[in-house]
């Protein structure tokens, strides 16, 4: 009998878990950063924390404009991949790892500036 209360009880969250989650938008994001494990190495404390707060950061509220809505959730999908190659650079001795990130950090800062140029133009923009 304990089992099937403790089986009610696991449907029951989930299935508030999944109102909740509906009421909130129709879908449910979960990008908590994963637990810290402490034989975690620097680096992979790092790529968490990027990970973690690139994830945070693209939770936008979308606005019904495919434009906006591209660049505002990829400017800090570009700026999750400059923090991960920094994080390579900083603790990867492998040279070809180690140009990849330099080339990712050059390309998607390029690409940054310029989805942030696009917003600033939008926001002057007549009718937006």
């Amino acid at each position: 009998m304990h089992k099937a209360s403790v089986l009610t009880a696991f449907v029951l969250a989930s299935a508030l878990t999944a109102a909740v989650a509906l009421a909130e938008g129709g879908h449910h994001h979960d990008h908590a950063m994963p637990e810290a494990k402490t034989t975690d190495t620097p680096a992979t404390k790092a790529f968490r924390e990027a990970d973690a707060q690139m994830h945070k950061d693209m939770a936008i509220r979308y606005s019904n404009d495919v434009d906006l809505d591209f660049v505002r959730g990829m400017i800090p999908h570009h700026r999750g991949a400059v923090a991960m190659a920094k994080v390579a650079l900083a603790h990867s001795q492998n040279p070809e790892i180690r140009r990849l990130a330099e080339k990712i950090v050059k390309a998607q800062d390029v690409e940054i500036a310029q989805m942030q140029d696009f917003l600033k133009r939008q926001q002057t923009s007549p009718g937006r």
